[in-house]
């Protein structure tokens, strides 16, 4: 059985940090890339970094360029994603979801192959 669960969102005032993390497993994860997306209400899910099988090539939305950091742990059976959020912004708001691709590609919404359900993450001003 597939799962991806995050965990670790939460209301945090602005300037702050959080750090996600997501348990990826039911598939050999460790050969897959993964990612974080977002999805503020009303709004379109956004790509907010990814990662290689390898944990090299981390890449990330200009909007979090400098803030944020990706990582991951493969040395277990269960994947293990990271995401180190600092200096957040009132717009960093959002329910934000781990993903994961089979493919090569990791930037894009339609090239990741599994999701988990969300964790929210809001910013108060």
């Amino acid at each position: 059985q597939v799962q991806l669960v995050e965990s670790g969102g939460g209301l945090v005032q602005a300037g702050g940090s959080l750090r996600l993390s997501c348990a990826a497993s039911g598939r050999t994860f460790s050969s897959y890339a993964m990612g974080w997306f977002r999805q503020a209400a009303g709004k379109e899910r956004e790509f907010v970094a990814g990662i290689s099988w390898s944990g090299d090539s981390p890449y990330y939305a200009d909007s979090v360029k400098g803030r944020f950091t990706i990582s991951r742990d493969n040395a277990r059976n269960t994947v293990y994603l990271y995401l180190q959020m600092n200096s957040l912004k009132p717009e960093d708001t959002a329910v934000y979801y781990c993903a994961a691709s089979q493919g090569h590609g990791y930037i894009r919404l339609h090239e990741y192959n599994y999701w988990g359900q969300g964790t929210q993450v809001t910013v108060s001003s």
